[in-house]
């Protein structure tokens, strides 16, 4: 059974910073591609950050330079660090795998920027 669990969400001011960690279970996690997505009140939900197994990683351009995704294979985790963190970045945050053409997502966890 797949699993994605996501933490470190919470409250923070703008300009502070958050560390998001996702736990994978149940899929080979060398071979995945991750990602991080977002989805705000009333909005669709969006790429953020995406690392494949081998490669350069991608950004939304909303958050280049201030968010940076990372793999750790050992761990089959990855992470997302947010820094100079905006109010526009206020939304649940759910973690992505992509593994041999199947598509896993993690349940979500609240990402609060007050201004």
């Amino acid at each position: 059974q797949v699993q994605l669990v996501e933490s470190g969400g919470g409250l923070v001011q703008a300009g502070g910073s958050l560390r998001l960690s996702c736990a994978a279970s149940g899929f080979i996690f060398a071979d995945g591609t991750m990602a991080w997505y977002r989805q705000a009140p009333g909005k669709q939900r969006e790429m953020v950050a995406i690392v494949p197994t081998r490669g350069d990683s991608n950004y939304a351009d909303s958050v280049k330079g201030r968010f940076t995704i990372s793999r750790d294979n050992a761990k089959n985790a990855v992470y997302l660090q947010m820094n100079s963190l905006k109010p526009e970045d206020t939304a649940v945050y759910y973690c992505f795998a992509r593994s041999w053409g199947r598509e896993y997502w993690g349940q979500g966890t609240q990402v609060t920027v007050s201004s």
